[in-house]
């Protein structure tokens, strides 16, 4: 048992810097640094308080050792021998580390996409959404701000991702991280996607930070985590994204988009 609580706050410890890192410098880049220079690339023009960031911190922190809890749990305990987790990186080709993070973040995408409409449901979202969604603004801190019971299903991800599919620890860490950045990204409150993104068919299948904003902004539609499939199947992307997207990119590069273009051309 000294063990695990010592694997707990060491892995937390870690999981606390990587949040104040990886949140953290956006964070001071875009809210504090240059805010009137980058002034344009923000979504919302209104500020979120000091008040907001601390409760966001505060909650994901509560969070960040509720992740660290599941992550030990399956790493350091017994439960670890009825996983497909492996320990040595030879047992699959070399190429199936990286595949099985992007499997992941696939896997993840659409875990998340239902467990989201579920907390959207009347009673859920006031037992335990509700506090994800105070942030009406978001920003790099919100990423992790979630109550306990929603920290759990969330979390939840890794148990899913364990039992399904093999998977190397590396690949769990890799997995964890570019999650989180593109998480912080969703929650950035700025649109940082180059002009020429726009014009492609990866702008058809990824979310952006505008994507996300209007979730919070809006409550309703655009549950979706790393891509758009599953609210364009389910229909519940709302109907004013690209709209939005195109309005901002506007007030950034001073131009609309070109109506030939193959996103013009499919969103008439």
């Amino acid at each position: 048992m000294e063990k695990i609580i010592e694997e707990i706050f060491k892995m937390f410890s870690i999981s606390a810097l990587r949040y104040f890192v990886l949140a953290g410098i956006p964070f001071a880049l875009f809210y504090m640094m240059m805010p009137s220079k980058l002034g344009r690339f923000k979504i919302q023009q209104k500020q979120a308080s000091k008040k907001d960031f601390l409760r966001e911190v505060w909650h994901s922190m509560q969070s960040n050792l509720v992740f660290t809890v599941i992550a030990v749990a399956i790493l350091f305990t017994p439960l670890k021998q009825y996983t497909r987790i492996y320990d040595h990186i030879s047992d699959f080709p070399a190429w199936y580390l990286g595949f099985s993070v992007v499997l992941c973040l696939i896997i993840h995408d659409t875990y998340f996409y239902w467990m989201h409409r579920l907390l959207h449901h009347k009673k859920l979202f006031k037992l335990t959404h509700v506090v994800h969604h105070q942030s009406t603004n978001p920003s790099p801190w919100t990423s992790y701000s979630f109550h306990l019971a929603e920290a759990v299903t969330e979390g939840a991800i890794l148990l899913v991702i364990a039992f399904l599919i093999p998977v190397h620890p590396l690949a769990i860490v890799l997995f964890t991280i570019s999650a989180f950045i593109i998480n912080v990204y969703g929650h950035l409150g700025y649109e940082i996607t180059p002009k020429w993104f726009r014009h492609t068919l990866a702008f058809e299948v990824f979310n952006t930070s505008v994507h996300h904003n209007l979730h919070h902004s809006k409550f309703k539609g655009n549950y979706g985590l790393y891509f758009r499939i599953w609210d364009r199947i389910m229909g519940t992307e709302h109907p004013d994204y690209v709209k939005e997207y195109d309005k901002l990119q506007q007030q950034r590069f001073g131009e609309a988009p070109s109506e030939g273009s193959l996103v013009a051309v499919k969103s008439k």
